[in-house]
């Protein structure tokens, strides 16, 4: 589907051979050209994980639809910005329930709206993808970005979307597009970051005496369970124990009487396709692998994301999920750890307050207004949030400061 720009405005291109179009399936785009765009080494917007997500079934039954803008310059696929079409808020993280029941009250529809996210991940990373080769002027980039924004609304107003939200992307870049009446949310999660530790002692060492303490407590507690504990990347796992990563994966949401969203055939898709980039954490009795956690990697970031277990032990979850994460990004010089959302828990264990960003374009003015209002008021409070968590700090200093 094709978008002539622009509609309303002043046309953002340097170039007058780009063209910009929605791609309903990542099928029909090339592979090698897509990861050409952005961060190919940020796993989460490579083809094979979005186009995975799309052909294992763990889209469309939950309310994403495929609409992705991307443009070309005469042949070449120069930028793509991932969207999906949404009938919930489902899969998200980032909570605007309160927004649709609003609008609800209103007599109006929230849904369908446009997302540009990454499907269950809360992963931040670039969302607007350039060929940095085909691209490489900054005020170019920024022109581009500018342009696919353009496009995104567009399509939000042909086809009288209530709103347009971008999730778990950089601020620079949100702040970047302001000019679109792009309003900036903030949230926490806690990430570790990595202070050129030699070893997991050394990074101990950097904590209080009572932290310290008690995370060799539970380390030691799990070593006392005798599991063999293991971080094996995609490609060491066999297609049996990728199947016994899902199931226990899978029993997290039987358990709670949910659905998995995703499949056992996008796990296998993980081990043949993304290998190295995808990391399992495990703990094995007697060569069986009972519990496990799901990372993936970056050249500068570990990302911790799903978990399951099927033989409950103390502190287990902190090992395969936490600590096994930490030695492995010591071992291999990886400079951040984003362990997931949420967790006030992850605090003592060394994780800090981080802020995470979105933004949001509201076709409906004075709701557009309204929100405005709410997110000054709610930013605040992330604000007072985060500077409280930091008064619990479990570092002796300032962990940038070097132990």
């Amino acid at each position: 589907m094709s978008l002539q720009l622009p509609e309303n405005g002043q046309d953002t291109r340097p170039n007058n051979n780009w063209r910009v179009s929605i791609c309903h399936s990542l099928a029909e785009i090339d592979a090698s050209a897509w990861d050409k765009l952005g961060n190919n080494s940020y796993p989460f917007t490579r083809h094979a994980f979005l186009y995975g997500l799309e052909k294992h079934g763990c889209l469309e039954p939950f309310g994403w639809q495929s609409a992705h803008c991307v443009v070309h310059d005469g042949d070449d696929l120069i930028a793509a910005l991932p969207c999906y079409i949404k009938t919930n808020s489902y899969g998200e993280l980032v909570f605007d329930h309160a927004w649709a029941q609003a609008y609800q009250r209103s007599g109006m529809d929230y849904y369908p709206k446009l997302v540009t996210a990454i499907p269950y991940t809360p992963a931040t990373g670039d969302r607007f993808l350039i060929n940095a080769e085909k691209v490489s002027d900054g005020e170019d980039q920024l022109k581009l970005r500018l342009y696919c924004c353009q496009a995104a609304i567009q399509f939000c107003e042909t086809h009288h979307f209530s709103s347009w939200h971008i999730l778990f992307s950089q601020k620079v870049i949100l702040d970047s597009l302001k000019q679109h009446n792009i309003l900036l949310r903030c949230d926490i999660q806690f990430h570790w970051q990595n202070n050129h530790y030699a070893n997991f002692d050394d990074f101990l060492a950097t904590l209080s005496s009572r932290k310290r303490k008690n995370i060799r407590k539970e380390r030691q507690a799990t070593s006392q369970h005798g599991f063999e504990l293991a971080m094996q990347s995609g490609e060491e796992l066999t297609e049996q124990e990728w199947g016994k990563v899902y199931e226990l994966y899978a029993s997290i949401y039987n358990r709670k009487h949910g659905t998995p969203t995703l499949t056992p055939e996008f796990f296998q898709h993980l081990g043949q396709t993304l290998a190295p980039q995808v990391l399992v954490g495990s703990a094995r009795n007697e060569g069986k692998i009972v519990a496990a956690s799901l990372f993936y990697r970056s050249d500068t970031h570990l990302y911790g994301r799903v978990w399951g277990c099927e033989q409950f032990a103390n502190n287990l979850h902190f090992e395969c999920c936490y600590y096994q994460g930490i030695d492995y990004c010591i071992e291999h010089g990886l400079t951040h750890f984003d362990p997931g959302a949420q967790g006030e828990h992850k605090l003592s264990r060394g994780f800090l307050p981080t802020k995470t960003w979105s933004g949001h374009w509201i076709s409906h003015d004075e709701f557009r207004d309204a929100i405005a209002n709410f997110l000054k008021q709610e930013n605040q409070h992330i604000n007072n949030y985060q500077t409280e968590l930091m008064q619990h700090s479990p570092y002796r200093n300032d962990p940038l400061a070097g132990p």
